[in-house]
């Protein structure tokens, strides 16, 4: 990113009160903090991983402004992204789940909602992770270096034979594939007084919608500790089906079954796109990504025993 031309363009869609600051610096982004006389806007330079992002963020604005970032301006050419402040990110309180409640069914009111522009989001450059893609993609994980023992490896390629069964039934539910956050936790649900937002859709995806609580219910075990049994699971999967219609707690429990593979499919994505020196860091968050994959090839039984040896 050249720095100069970026504050150049910032400059043009808003007035800085002040020094445009560096907030952080990533493979696949840069942000930068601008001050403003009201407060403050953020600029986001995204890498060529996830160029896709200002318009589709810009998009999603224009359609749903009650629930996702105020862009105030974007440049899809050089991936530059300029979004009013939306608040405090709800890790800030803990990761209350009430927050979560009241947030997935406007997030599923999203998803419906773009539906219709699947195909534009593809065109566009949002990953493609629709139902029909993941065998081909398990097959291409296998083929990686994983960060994994070799007995989790060797699991993988035991079920490499289910996992298209469990592709096959998921689609035979027939419920639409759509927008997928796949990154959709405490650090990325905005609150700013009685609203609140999603932001970052950089990890953003087409592929089955219930998927985006793969990584919901990943943040709630770990910060919150509450165990997969807790009650809370049950009424924040409810909330969030609701606007899809009755009958779905199976479809939801095959999808987050088949989405935590996904998920892995996606980071695999991010990592071909990293420098090799940023590789090492970056596997040691890969590998609890893929070591929940791998809970989801064994029963009960089997899972009790691995989770008690990690």
């Amino acid at each position: 990113m050249n720095r100069a031309a970026a504050e150049e363009w910032i400059r043009t869609h808003a007035e800085p009160i002040g020094a445009i600051e560096l907030a952080h610096e990533r493979p696949w982004a840069t942000v930068m903090r601008v001050p403003l006389a009201d407060g403050v806007a953020w600029f986001k330079s995204c890498g060529p991983v996830q160029a896709f992002e200002p318009r589709l963020t810009s998009g999603l604005f224009s359609r749903w402004t009650d629930r996702v970032a105020e862009v105030l301006a974007h440049d899809e050419e050089r991936a530059w992204l300029l979004l009013a402040d939306a608040g405090t990110p709800v890790g800030a309180f803990g990761n209350p789940p009430e927050a979560w409640l009241a947030a997935l069914p406007l997030y599923a009111e999203l998803q419906r909602g773009e539906v219709a522009l699947t195909q534009d989001h593809l065109t566009h450059g949002v990953p493609d992770l629709r139902i029909s893609t993941l065998p081909a993609r398990y097959q291409e994980l296998l083929q990686r270096p994983l960060p994994l023992d070799t007995e989790e490896i060797s699991r993988l390629h035991r079920f490499a034979t289910r996992f298209p069964e469990l592709c096959d039934e998921l689609a035979t539910h027939d419920v639409p594939e759509t927008i997928q956050h796949d990154d959709l936790h405490l650090a990325n649900l905005y609150a700013q007084g009685e609203r609140l937002r999603v932001l970052d859709w950089g990890d953003s995806s087409i592929s089955h919608p219930f998927a985006s609580l793969v990584v919901t219910f990943r943040f709630l075990e770990e910060t919150n500790k509450l165990t997969p049994t807790d009650p809370w699971f049950a009424r924040l999967r409810e909330a969030y089906l609701e606007p899809w219609g009755p009958g779905l707690a199976d479809a939801f429990a095959l999808a987050i079954r088949v989405g935590t593979f996904a998920h892995a499919f996606a980071w695999g994505r991010q990592r071909d796109h990293l420098p090799e020196e940023a590789r090492a860091e970056f596997d040691a968050g890969f590998a609890i990504i893929l070591r929940r994959a791998v809970a989801q090839t064994l029963d009960a039984k089997g899972l009790a025993s691995y989770l008690r040896s990690r």
